[in-house]
């Protein structure tokens, strides 16, 4: 069966690159034709996750088969080197796309309500396509080459569609922050791949991770550099610790990029790529117990920023970055499946978070414009109340905030707590990660608090948008509600997949990625809790993220919040969390200013300026116009000098034959 359907996997790709090109030549051609736009934006994710799903049920049906590769074309021969353009198709592939076109095509459906009045409507649902292009490309490449092209073309979509009002230049800032920052990791994939070739003659995966045990040292020097530039790709795309500031200023774009971006695609990248070179990380502890620690202080460092953010998306972006800090310690502590399965479970939670805001947001836009009002739609200090005219987005979006925040038996609490378990159990063979527990536990406190703090301030307590916009508020229309629906089932239901072991139907999805992990094993022994530690566990999360709950509601007072035109500015430590620690105050002045100091003063006025064009472009003219003006001194149209300087020439020719 498997030989039938996963012939397929070609479609699933090639649906998103049509709605791309159908959509770009109406840009072009008819770019008020939305309807059209709509069906083929719409109508290709659809069809790209009936693909998919065709594809994952002929997987299921292959047993004892757990993989095969799909092979279009050579891309690139030359001495060892044999690139070719493949898909592999295997049982940690499925799970991403089944992700990345599901989340994506519910996206696409509420995109079409919520920009349903841009003008670059065709442009957007272009882009749109197109991210998910790259993004089928990343997780189905069949090497590390190709995997790079899908790597390299999200890094240019989400410039695209952080940037897509380009006209306002913040947002078109914000898209070039998110290109160069992650220009960066993405040198370290590049050397990572440049030494994997070396060492092992191949860039395939599976050639690689077949080589892996001969080639390599287990905790060796350079499998421990391999892993650590590829580890910096992560950090780029994943936005982690010391490269994750573009991914707050990403929020510059429309809401449903911002859902597309966190929940299913680009920065899920990062965990992705860990978990497809399990062995390689497996056999570098040090690169492991790195990954650990990032993703812990990450997880911590970011959830204390959204603690006083104000703008709702702001706080949603901190969110996410310190919910791929827990994906990174699940990984780091060699827990693949808990990692992906957390991050699956916060597409569906993370999505739904976004897509209500873009909800909230899509409301206040509404009654602002009917009343001329020009605040701040994003501030929750304009909020409050919201609950009674849009009963629908407030209850979905509270399924999302008990889930994140690990609320049992929503599914955070499942694929959180399986992370924060495992970490637990390795802690007796590496006493470190001890703290990388502690500090996933304080993050999951600070997580469960911040959150309700976002649904107190924005749907609870008296309204701050003003009596006049109080009566233009209304639910979205159900084209964007719709989605929200089906996604806060999975944030309900999406636990099931992966229960932890003392219950019954336990550890699906692990035993589905077991193939994946098979190379691990004799790098990474497996730790079991015992059943007492287990429950001992689960009560503490529950614990945490019922007392971070209760903490926003005992703390809170909605009723004394101010607008933003009356609110007093932060002190003490509210003020540095609220500037964020300063932290792109100091790249600007250690990285920004030296930069533009060394592009002015050095590059452009002492090299440019001064070598190039003065000494080089100018004084190389002066020089021959110098030249020329002392062959004119010869030219003086007299018979006479012509005749004697022709004399003088002579006589030292034949004087100098002479001698």
């Amino acid at each position: 069966m498997m030989e039938g359907l996963d012939r397929l996997v070609w479609l699933v790709v090639a649906l998103p690159l049509a709605g791309f090109v159908v959509n770009g030549v109406i840009c072009f051609v008819k770019p008020d034709a939305k309807k059209v736009v709509s069906q083929v934006g719409v109508g290709v994710l659809v069809g790209s996750f009936v693909t998919a799903v065709l594809v994952a049920m002929g997987l299921t049906a292959s047993a004892p088969a757990t993989m095969s590769t799909h092979t279009y074309w050579t891309w690139i021969s030359a001495g060892r080197l044999d690139i070719s353009i493949s898909f592999l198709v295997d049982h940690l592939s499925v799970v991403m796309m089944l992700l990345i076109t599901g989340v994506g095509a519910l996206i696409h459906v509420f995109s079409v309500g919520y920009m349903r009045s841009d003008p670059g409507y065709a442009r957007y649902f272009a882009y749109l396509n197109l991210f998910i292009f790259f993004m089928l490309v990343l997780v189905l490449g069949s090497s590390f080459p190709v995997m790079f092209i899908g790597w390299e073309g999200v890094g240019l979509c989400s410039y695209l569609l952080i940037g897509f009002w380009y006209s306002d230049q913040t947002n078109a800032d914000a898209g070039k922050k998110a290109f160069i920052m992650n220009r960066i990791g993405d040198f370290g994939f590049l050397i990572a791949m440049f030494m994997i070739f070396n060492a092992t003659g191949a860039l395939g995966f599976h050639q690689v991770f077949a080589a892996a045990s001969v080639s390599f040292d287990n905790g060796g020097a350079v499998i421990t550099a391999i892993t650590l530039l590829l580890f910096l790709g992560c950090v780029g795309k994943s936005a982690q610790i010391p490269l994750y500031t573009w991914l707050p200023d990403a929020m510059a774009g429309p809401t449903p990029v911002s859902a597309l971006i966190h929940a299913a695609t680009m920065v899920t990248a990062g965990v992705y790529l860990v978990v497809r070179s399990n062995v390689l990380f497996a056999m570098a502890p040090v690169s492991s117990l790195v990954v650990a620690l990032i993703g812990a202080v990450t997880a911590f460092f970011a959830a204390s920023i959204a603690l006083k953010q104000w703008d709702i998306k702001k706080v949603l972006a901190y969110s996410t970055i310190s919910q791929l800090g827990f994906m990174f310690i699940g990984v780091g502590v060699g827990a693949y499946a808990a990692g992906i399965f957390h991050l699956v479970m916060h597409g569906f939670f993370k999505a739904l978070l976004f897509l209500g805001a873009g909800s909230v947001i899509y409301a206040l836009h509404h009654a602002y414009h009917e009343t001329g009002s020009n605040d701040d739609a994003q501030d929750m200090r304009n909020m409050g109340g919201l609950g009674r005219r849009m009963p629908w987005t407030a209850a979905l979006m509270w399924i999302a905030t008990l889930a994140i925040a690990g609320v049992p038996p929503l599914s955070g609490f499942f694929s959180k707590d399986e992370i924060l378990a495992q970490t637990f159990a390795r802690g007796r063979d590496i006493p470190t990660l001890y703290i990388v527990w502690g500090l996933g536990t304080a993050a999951a406190l600070m997580t469960a608090f911040y959150m309700t703090r976002l649904m107190i301030y924005t749907f609870h307590g008296p309204n701050r948008t003003g009596d006049q916009e109080d009566g233009h508020l209304r639910e979205a229309p159900w084209i964007m509600t719709g989605p929200l629906v089906l996604l806060a089932v999975g944030s309900v239901l999406g636990g099931l997949v992966n229960l932890p072991h003392i219950l019954p139907l336990s550890g699906w999805l692990e035993h589905w990625l077991e193939p994946i992990m098979l190379g691990t094993a004799r790098y990474m022994p497996e730790t079991h809790l015992s059943g007492g530690a287990e429950w001992g566990l689960l009560i503490v999360a529950t614990l945490v993220a019922v007392g971070g709950i209760a903490a926003a509601f005992r703390f809170l007072k909605p009723a004394e919040l101010k607008t933003p035109a009356d609110d007093e500015p932060a002190v003490g430590i509210a003020r540095v969390l609220s500037n964020k620690y300063y932290v792109d105050e100091l790249y600007d002045a250690v990285v920004v200013r030296p930069l533009l100091w060394i592009s002015d003063k050095v590059l452009w006025r002492s090299v440019d300026d001064h070598l190039i064009d003065r000494m080089g472009v100018n004084g190389s003219a002066q020089l021959l116009r110098f030249f020329g003006w002392l062959g004119t001194r010869f030219q003086t149209g007299r018979l006479s000098t012509y005749l004697l300087v022709f004399m003088i020439g002579a006589i030292a020719v034949l004087r100098a034959i002479g001698q």
